[in-house]
């Protein structure tokens, strides 16, 4: 039986990475809202993420999304964020919140409207050139929605094209991970609805082209783990986007909805290598969630710390009882096994952890107690505050 000492070394690893948009205001198709407190400038993002990393020690580096976190000097940027005890990650592009990609930008049948979604790309290389970035993440809004609207496979053509003009343009130190959504807001058919597709694309691109993962981007009753076993056995499994759903793209905190699908996932991250730092070529942790009536920052911090828990549970996973069970047909004992570790209750043990690591046992109380939430929502008066624009 593993024991919580024996998996100690291997929770230092944990990184997750925070997302800028979190801590901006957001909100349903109908209203987004404003909260007090809530950041008005990426410098005051970071300053947020950087609050979650210090209470947690989980959360190292924050993603920006452009145009969102456009800034004239991100040189200075990426300065700040280490002067907050944080780096920059992952640079976020953005093609559908312009009025010319209406009908798509990557797969747009007009090449100059193609061209501007590239040239977007391009700039988010450049971004990343300045901040250290390793990861370009794709995510496209493209599709049609009536039969006959568009030429699908002359889309598909398109996008593959677009994709590897992008491609050629990273440094060979940095990665593109294109990630996938089943619908919306494309209803008959998305560009990139799945993991085959982003599959299909990445890997006619190269090794620096992987698929990136999010948990709420699946159609009711999906078997997510069953996806990242086959893209880790792949080898093309880059980065997660963590949060919650209970219909379909809720953006909810994660593990929130469904905790033992959490378990499931990192159990085979586990199984299938990808549970290391990134520096040594983990899987990117990453949060893509939105928090609209609870408060951003404690939003984050459960965040990061279900997936800590949950991961803890995973690596207590029993597995060569487990593949006993599973050699010999044992059907009752390895589903025991299996249900032992999602039961076991880690708190304690977490907050041992934290505390020999200078960190607070319970970093959601200490937080709280802190004052910085009330030092926030005190000082950001005036201004425009950020969020989806």
């Amino acid at each position: 039986m593993t024991t919580f000492d024996q998996i100690s070394g291997d929770l230092a690893a944990l990184e997750i990475e925070v997302p800028s948009w979190a801590y901006g205001n957001s909100g349903t198709r109908f209203k987004v809202f404003g909260t007090p407190g809530t950041p008005r400038t990426p410098e005051e993002k970071i300053a947020d993420a950087a609050t979650v990393h210090r209470f947690t020690g989980l959360a190292p580096s924050v993603a920006l999304h452009i145009p969102w976190d456009r800034v004239d000097d991100y040189a200075a940027l990426r300065t700040y964020a280490e002067d907050q005890g944080i780096a920059l990650g992952t640079i976020n592009s953005n093609t559908f919140q312009d009025d010319d990609y209406k009908l798509g930008a990557l797969t747009h049948t007009d090449a100059k409207i193609r061209q501007k979604a590239i040239d977007h790309h391009f700039e988010c290389i450049e971004v990343m050139d300045a901040t250290g970035s390793r990861d370009l993440k794709i995510w496209l809004a493209e599709g049609s929605n009536y039969p006959g609207q568009a030429d699908m496979r002359g889309r598909q053509d398109r996008l593959a094209e677009s994709l590897a003009t992008i491609y050629e343009r990273l440094g060979e130190d940095q990665r593109m991970v294109l990630e996938y959504k089943f619908f919306e807001p494309a209803f008959y058919h998305t560009d990139v609805p799945d993991w085959g597709t982003s599959f299909a694309q990445v890997s006619a691109l190269g090794e620096r082209a992987a698929v990136c993962l999010d948990t709420g981007h699946h159609a009711p009753g999906t078997n997510i783990e069953f996806i990242v076993m086959q893209l880790l056995r792949l080898g093309k499994l880059g980065s997660f986007d963590f949060n919650s759903r209970f219909y379909a793209d809720d953006d909810l905190i994660v593990g929130a909805a469904d905790p033992f699908q959490l378990f499931r996932i990192i159990v085979e991250v586990v199984r299938g290598g990808g549970f290391k730092s990134v520096a040594e070529g983990g899987v990117a942790f990453m949060l893509d969630q939105c928090h609209n009536i609870e408060k951003k920052i404690p939003g984050q911090i459960r965040s990061v710390l279900n997936v800590q828990e949950m991961s803890a549970r995973a690596l207590l996973l029993d597995t060569d009882a487990l593949a006993k069970a599973q050699e010999d047909g044992d059907v009752l004992l390895a589903n025991e096994i299996f249900m032992d570790a999602f039961y076991t209750d880690v708190r304690a043990d977490l907050g041992e952890w934290r505390e020999s690591r200078g960190l607070a046992a319970d970093p959601m109380r200490a937080y709280l107690a802190s004052g910085y939430q009330e030092q926030i929502e005190t000082a950001r008066v005036g201004g425009t505050q950020a969020g989806w624009s």
